[in-house]
């Protein structure tokens, strides 16, 4: 069974534009090769890589970690920010996509477990 998973949002550029411009995006997930990140890839080639849990935690409260900041925008919705050498990226997304792409992430191609240590025996 393949570990890579695929699916597709919306994303609302946040620009001091009056209509928030909705852009297509990539979610893509590899167990096998990235367990603890997802990726999100936009039009023209540009593509976030983001810690999976670090994601989880920003669609329930806000957090900040490496130059991203997530956090709830509301009930339904959720901003993450981005900050490096270029400057700030600031996006919307509907909570419930990303919910079902991350719940796929954990059923199809859970977390490496990591080993139980042996008990040595008498």
């Amino acid at each position: 069974m393949s570990s890579v998973i695929h699916d597709h949002a919306r994303a609302r550029l946040v620009t001091d534009a009056r209509d928030l411009p909705v852009v297509p995006v990539e979610l893509r997930f590899d167990g096998a090769d990235s367990p603890a990140t997802v990726r999100i890839a936009y039009p023209g080639g540009t593509e976030w890589a983001v810690e999976r849990e670090l994601l989880e935690r920003g669609l329930r409260y806000p957090v900040e970690q490496d130059g991203w900041r997530i956090w709830p925008c509301g009930r339904v919705q959720v901003i993450m920010e981005r900050h490096d050498t270029a400057g700030v990226d600031v996006v919307q997304f509907d909570c419930a996509p990303l919910v079902r792409f991350l719940r796929r992430t954990h059923q199809e191609a859970p977390q490496h477990e990591v080993p139980k240590p042996e008990t040595a025996r008498a």
